[in-house]
């Protein structure tokens, strides 16, 4: 399976590191759009060429959050997965996530390949 990754986070470091994981899990061929916060992200999400999103949830310009919101209330990008992963660690941030900006996971960093491969697993597995 290909999968068209957009991969949100003002750190170059952490956007890398976010893609080499990724590869390492095996669960599809990824290629990668990089975005730097969350108003860039918005510049280059595309419904028809995005196939799955991993945010970070604190950016400048606009946080990850308010990226998700704004995705999931324009119609074509209701059914495009969004995947925080932030530094950001309590419950609540995780249930706003999912409940208010319609995240469909949460990864929490630092992560491992195994962390990441196990929580994207069954997404992936959804898109089939």
């Amino acid at each position: 399976m290909k999968l068209k990754a957009l991969v949100l986070d003002d750190s170059k470091v952490m956007r890398t590191m976010v893609m080499k994981a990724l590869e390492k899990t095996k669960l599809a061929k990824f290629s990668f759009i990089e975005a730097r916060d969350g108003l860039d992200g918005l510049a280059k999400f595309n419904h028809e060429k995005i196939d799955i999103c991993f945010v970070d949830w604190n950016m400048p310009n606009m946080s990850g959050f308010d990226f998700a919101k704004k995705v999931r209330a324009t119609g074509s990008g209701k059914n495009i997965p969004i995947i925080m992963v932030t530094s950001e660690k309590s419950m609540g941030k995780m249930m706003d996530a999912m409940d208010q900006a319609g995240a469909n996971g949460y990864i929490c960093k630092p992560f491992t390949v195994q962390e990441l491969h196990q929580k994207l697993d069954p997404i992936i597995k959804k898109m089939k």
